[in-house]
Parts: structure tokens; C-alpha cells; sequence
């Protein structure tokens, strides 16, 4: 019987190589899906764990066999991966674009160097695929007529509408010609559940921040108890400006700075205000309550005609 050949082993090799990289992308591929409908954080980190270890066994297979276009492709998703990690961050959907685009390159050096063709593989979702939903052009102009017949002015501030509508301009100046209708939905799922997860703070600490604010009218001998409620005080309005500034809400972050600067003289220098002076602090802070919640429901106008958007297959 004839030894095996160099050519024969390196056969062998990539055989082997070709079935652990479909697996790979396949787990790939089904984390990316999940990920884009906006997890919960600790899913989130889990998801991006499974891409990670993805692109880098098939980085690291590809250079043990000297595959150096897939391993170049592989170990160039690192940057687009690493845009996805945090999963407080507010994420564009030209982050899972660009994403998607690299995973493409993957399939075309695939094919390129094992002449086995991973583009058709039906268990991995090649670029096109990914792709094929929408017309990046199409999508933009719905929504700039959206924005015109239904949102043309928008007084709470916010507008989802007209960031997805910059967002799209981009992708049409950079060349994308389709977008995946799930990526869409996964940005718009996740400004809805940040915006959601904030009202429910504002509804809970909102009453427990009015009950405290008597601490500011508090006399010198209740200095203890002003000081210990005032300390609380200042963690439930940090708390709310960080929820403020995470999902861009300008004015509320604006207003819970304001006042986390006069809590903090107050504590400082023990200042004690006019009953007046709280009264009207609790006032605009009633104010601003409503005109959170008004900023919501906003969003959540939007988010629905932007649904409508979509095909029906993805709403």
C-alpha cells in the first residue's frame, strides 16, 4: 500500500478544518441572531463569548494548515466583535452591519481556499442572506416620509426616527445596498427595553426621592438622620442621571444633574432650604416625571410605525 503523499495529509487536514468551520459558523451565526434581538445582559456577554471563540478557532485552525486568507478574514472580525461587547452600550445597527460584512469575507475566503462553496451551506447565513431583507434606499425613504406625515415635529425630544434615518443615510454613503430587517429590529428592540427599564426606575425611586426630600427642612438637631437621608438622596439621583445618560435622555440627565449638584452643596456645607425652596424642587421634579413618561410613550409611537416598516416576517 502507497504512503500517504504531503498533498494527501494536507487533503486530510483541511476535510477536517472544513467540517469544524461550518460548525463553527453555524454557532456563530445563531449567537449573532440572538444577540441582535437585544438580550439580556448577561445573555449578551454569553453571545459574544460564543462569536468570539468562533472566529478564533477558525482564525487559529486556519494558520495551523496555512489558510492565511481565512486566518486574516477570522482574526479581522476581533474589532467588529469587541464594538459589541458592552452590553450597556447603546449599539448601532452599523455595528452588527459591519459585522455581518466581515462574517462575509469569512465565506468568501472559505470558499476561496477549500474550493468547497460555504456561501450555499445551508446552515450558516452567508452575507447575502443577511443582507437580502431590505433595500438599505427603500428603507430610508419610508422613513424620512414616516417622519414627514406622522413625527414631523417631535416636542418630548425624542426621535428614534430621525437617528435611524441618519443612521441609513450612513450605510447608503458607505456603499450597503440591503440591510438585514432583523438588525433593525434588534436596535429598535434595545432602545425599547433601555427606555422601558428607565421609566420603571423613574416610577420606583421617583415617590422614595419625594419621601426623603423632607431631610432638606430637617433642623439642626436631626442632623443624623438629615445626613443619612440626605447620603441616599444623592445615590437615587446618581442613579437616574446614569439611567438618564444611557439612553440619551437630554433633558431628565440635564435636570438630574442640576439637582444632584444642589444635593451635594446641601450635604456639604449643611445648608438647610426654605420649606419654599423644597417644595418647588418637588415640584419640577413631578414635572419632569411627566415629561419622561410623555418621552416614552414617544418612542414607543415610533418604534411601532417603524415596525410597520419591516416585512412581515420580521414584525
Amino acid at each position: 500500500m502507497a504512503a500517504d503523499t504531503p498533498d494527501d495529509f494536507q487533503k486530510e487536514l483541511v476535510d477536517l478544518f472544513v467540517q469544524e468551520a461550518h460548525e463553527w459558523l453555524q454557532n456563530i451565526h445563531v449567537a449573532l441572531d440572538e444577540l441582535q434581538q437585544g438580550p439580556a445582559p448577561e445573555r449578551h456577554t454569553k453571545l459574544i463569548q460564543t462569536i468570539s471563540a468562533g472566529v478564533m478557532n477558525l482564525g487559529g485552525s486556519a494558520a495551523t494548515i496555512n489558510l492565511s486568507d481565512v486566518k486574516q478574514a477570522s482574526f479581522g472580525a476581533i474589532p467588529f466583535i469587541e464594538a459589541l461587547q458592552d452590553p450597556q452600550k447603546s449599539l448601532s445597527v452599523q455595528d452588527f452591519v459591519s459585522l455581518c460584512k466581515q462574517l462575509g469575507q469569512i465565506h468568501a475566503a472559505l470558499t476561496r481556499a477549500t474550493g468547497i462553496s460555504f456561501e450555499d451551506d445551508g446552515n450558516v447565513a452567508t452575507v447575502e442572506e443577511v443582507d437580502a431583507n431590505l433595500s438599505t434606499g427603500e428603507f430610508l425613504r419610508a422613513l424620512q416620509g414616516l417622519e414627514e406625515k406622522r413625527f414631523p415635529s417631535i416636542a418630548s425630544g425624542r426621535n428614534l426616527i430621525r437617528n435611524l434615518i441618519e443612521q441609513m443615510e450612513g450605510q447608503v454613503q458607505a456603499g450597503v445596498e440591503c440591510i438585514n430587517a432583523t438588525v433593525i429590529q434588534g436596535y429598535v428592540a434595545r432602545v425599547s427595553e433601555a427606555e422601558e427599564s428607565f421609566l420603571k426606575e423613574i416610577d420606583e425611586r421617583v415617590p422614595e426621592i419625594f419621601k426623603k426630600m423632607t431631610a432638606l427642612k430637617m433642623d439642626g438637631g436631626e442632623a443624623a438622620s438629615r445626613r443619612m437621608a440626605l447620603e441616599t438622596f444623592l445615590q437615587d439621583v446618581a442613579r437616574l442621571r446614569s439611567e438618564a445618560q444611557q439612553v440619551n435622555a437630554g433633558s431628565a440627565m440635564m435636570f438630574f444633574t442640576g439637582l444632584h449638584s444642589l444635593l451635594t452643596v446641601v450635604a456639604q456645607h449643611r445648608v438647610h432650604l426654605a420649606a419654599t425652596r423644597v417644595e418647588s424642587v418637588k415640584a419640577r421634579l413631578q414635572v419632569m416625571s411627566g415629561a419622561i413618561r410623555q418621552w416614552v410613550e414617544h418612542g414607543r409611537a415610533q418604534r411601532v410605525a417603524i415596525d410597520q416598516l419591516l416585512p412581515a416576517s420580521h414584525s
